[in-house]
């Protein structure tokens, strides 16, 4: 049994920051066209995991995949206004790990 491919194992880099106070952004960058191919054509990476990652709804959410600069940008609202009461992340500079955990779909 082999072990699952997630999108922390494909890529270069993956982070998280604000998107302006409401808005949170995930990032995910690759070194090769492959790499970029590979998660950014997965079905896996689709609106419904992120909800279910990050308990958001699906209709918040905006997912933009660059091929010119192999990178796909992940942006949806914060849980709670940055800088508020109950923020826990300030920068939403760790958000990125649930992300780094989703596993892709085999490649045929």
């Amino acid at each position: 049994m082999s072990t699952p491919i997630t999108i922390g194992h494909v890529a270069e880099l993956v982070r998280s920051k604000n998107a302006g106070p409401f808005w949170q952004t995930l990032d995910i960058f690759f070194a090769n066209d492959e790499d970029y191919r590979a998660v950014a054509d997965n079905p896996s990476l689709n609106t419904d995991a992120i909800a279910r990652l990050y308990l958001v709804d699906t209709d918040n959410i905006r997912i933009c995949r660059i091929p010119e600069i192999r990178a796909v940008k992940i942006s949806f609202p914060r849980p709670t206004v940055q800088g508020g009461r109950d923020d826990r992340d300030m920068h939403a500079g760790q958000q990125h790990v649930p992300l780094t955990q989703l596993v892709l779909e085999p490649r045929e």
